[in-house]
């Protein structure tokens, strides 16, 4: 699939790597390696990573089609656990979890593809049975089999796999816990986004008050359902959106909402042992933690999650 891009002004004179990523949504690691393969032209001039760009410079940028599958391609993952069935794995901000546009080759599912093999499910989206928004860090399952697969969607269809998020909110919370029981469909004027409406489906996230601060609070979030977005639309939706989320609160383009993953457990699919995983939250949650005022929870939080 080739896409013709114009190089805007704000890109003017910079790398061709660090441009393409900033202007078509790639990591700086999927951008160089388009150029590297020549598949990045600037009339007849096939493009290096370093190539210097000006404003106007039309290119043509060969991708792959997402629906085509993804490719393997090595990256370093995070692999909380592993055997024949399932994989765990804490996933950082800024990866996506599956093939989608802009995205064909530089996700997690390219990674787990190049470690493991084959995966079943979907072809665009194989082993994946729940996924984490590209900004939010954290947990997530993996299935390595069919039968692993079959499992695990019906655990998260019958609610038996557990999954909290560690949140830092916008503006003190009135009360120390709480349930938001609001259903989550597409925004009816942007797309892009979703929000509390009538025609959504139902949606349950609980939350508890781990400490409140004049800027904002620590909270644990408890999922009952997994729509998309869901816990960033419900807790913009009572008064307090996740901080720096670009779509739901007041962050910037490309900010990572402090969102994270922070307890997955589950029955195992072949044993139906079962299973708890803790992840810590990364630096940049627990500098923004500190940055509220959370200095005593910034420390506590690197030894433990604490239980629900």
């Amino acid at each position: 699939m080739q896409n013709e891009w114009r190089v805007p002004p704000e890109c003017h004179g910079q790398r061709a790597d660090v441009a393409l990523a900033q202007g078509l949504d790639l990591s700086r690691s999927a951008a160089q390696r388009l150029l590297r393969e020549g598949k990045v032209t600037r009339g007849d001039e096939v493009l290096a990573p370093r190539t210097s760009l000006a404003q106007g410079d039309c290119l043509c940028v060969e991708m792959r089609d997402a629906t085509d599958g993804p490719a393997p391609c090595e990256m370093a993952l995070d692999v909380v656990y592993e055997d024949g069935e399932i994989v765990v794995i804490n996933k950082p901000a800024g990866l996506v979890v599956h093939p989608a546009a802009g995205h064909a080759d530089d996700t997690l599912v390219s990674g787990l593809l190049a470690r493991y093999g084959e995966l079943p499910g979907d072809a665009t989206r194989p082993g994946i049975v729940h996924r984490l928004d590209k900004m939010t860090s954290g947990l997530m399952v993996v299935a390595r089999t069919p039968a692993a697969h079959a499992s695990l969607t019906d655990q998260l269809a019958r609610r038996d796999c557990g999954r909290e998020y560690l949140a830092l909110v916008a503006r003190p919370m009135g009360e120390l816990e709480g349930r938001v029981d609001a259903m989550v469909g597409r925004h009816p004027r942007d797309r892009q986004r979703m929000a509390v409406v009538p025609t959504g489906r139902a949606a349950t996230t609980d939350w508890r008050a781990l400490e409140n601060y004049a800027a904002g609070a620590l909270l644990l979030c408890k999922l009952h359902t997994g729509r998309t977005h869901q816990i960033r639309v419900h807790m913009a939706h009572i008064g307090h959106p996740v901080l720096d989320d670009p779509q739901y609160g007041s962050g910037v383009p490309g900010a990572r909402q402090m969102l994270h993953a922070a307890r997955l457990s589950l029955n195992h699919p072949e044993t139906g042992d079962k299973m708890s995983f803790t992840a810590l939250p990364p630096e940049d949650f627990l500098r923004r933690l500190r940055g509220i005022g959370g200095s005593e929870w910034a420390e506590k939080l690197p030894d433990e999650i604490p239980e629900w």
